[in-house]
């Protein structure tokens, strides 16, 4: 079994339907030749050359070390890792088919393999951080090997994706395979996304200190942060909201929103999300916002157009997001059982 990583998109844009679909693309916006019966990886160079003139070689080169193992590579059987850019998490699954061309598209799904995704979402934070470091690639496509992945991945697979223990996740280096090679693998570290990577210390050490009832205290910080005036159910029984939120000084002003906290690993389903908004009705609430620290399934974002003007969903990825914004009007005891400092670096350059 061979691992992969893939990528749906810079922003998640085609993660949902990867899922819908059950197949996994090479989404190049106008890369409409049938890659299979090209000969070598210096035809797919040159079909990318015609395609992106005013791309640089490198970036052509860089490009053709993703697609053609895609084409060339990858077998029924393989597994593929997908972090998602929806909500913070990885879905992983088996390719099931091998590479098809669709020639009338539509644009950019020409290119794809059929996969199982068997395993729903995972959180980040049930990986140690040299497997994470893998996932962490920049590159769209890639294989995934040093530290072991592959086996380590199958192994906790049949663990229930239950963390590793210490033994486990010790570092290692496959046979054959030198430190200094694998410059077009994922644990690359001049490939590797430091933003992600700082996000998943970041979500550790929420799980370590605002557990339980302290996910919802962070929440009321930030709902403060953001110019409401809130009421915090006492741990326990909540009838149905975990904080009230107004606008205004007193809390009477608008909008009026029920809120409810879900600190757990697993993804929230559709009948808990049509709770809270029957709690909303009760507390005379104008909306819900709903924050899963386990995510959402799939069907929950699927429909979400639906509740448009009644429910807001926050996974952790978009609670981090609310957390940077207003870190600095949080308060101080906040700050200091969560302490963060702003960084500058140089984005990723252009190959």
């Amino acid at each position: 079994m061979t691992l992969w990583l893939i990528r749906a998109g810079s922003r998640g844009e085609h993660e949902q339907k990867f899922l819908d679909e059950c197949r996994v693309y090479v989404a190049w916006d106008g890369l409409d030749v049938d890659l299979g019966a090209l000969a070598d990886r210096q035809a797919l160079v040159r079909e990318l050359e015609v395609r992106f003139p005013d791309e640089k070689a490198r970036a052509l080169v860089n490009w053709s070390s993703q697609v053609w193992p895609f084409v060339k590579e990858m077998a029924k059987g393989d597994w593929v890792v997908m972090p998602s850019k929806i909500q913070s998490g990885l879905y992983f699954g088996e390719l099931t088919s091998d590479y098809h061309f669709e020639a009338e598209g539509p644009n950019p799904y020409y290119h794809w393999r059929s996969i199982n995704w068997f395993s729903g979402l995972i959180p980040r934070s049930v990986f140690p951080q040299d497997l994470l470091y893998s996932f962490g690639a920049f590159m769209t496509i890639c294989r995934v090997q040093r530290n072991d992945a592959e086996a380590r991945v199958k192994a906790m697979a049949t663990r229930n994706w239950k963390a590793e223990g210490v033994r486990d996740s010790a570092p290692r280096t496959p046979a054959g395979l030198q430190e200094s090679e694998g410059s077009e693998e994922a644990a690359d570290a001049a490939n590797v996304n430091l933003e992600e990577l700082a996000a998943d210390r970041i979500e550790r050490l929420i799980e370590a200190r605002f557990k339980g009832h302290g996910l919802t205290a962070l929440v009321e910080a930030i709902l403060r942060a953001e110019g409401y005036t809130t009421y915090r159910s006492p741990e326990g029984a909540d009838g149905g909201a975990d904080i009230l939120a107004g606008g205004g000084e007193l809390g009477f002003g608008k909008p009026q929103i029920c809120v409810e906290v879900k600190s757990g690993s697993d993804p929230v389903d559709r009948p808990t999300v049509d709770k809270l908004i029957g709690a909303g009705q009760k507390f005379g609430a104008e909306t819900c916002l709903f924050v899963s620290w386990g995510g959402f399934k799939p069907n929950v974002q699927k429909e979400l157009a639906r509740d448009f003007f009644r429910v807001r969903l926050w996974s952790r990825k978009d609670l981090l997001e609310k957390l940077f914004a207003h870190y600095e009007q949080l308060p101080e005891e906040t700050r200091l059982a969560l302490p963060l400092k702003k960084v500058w670096m140089v984005a990723q350059e252009a190959d």
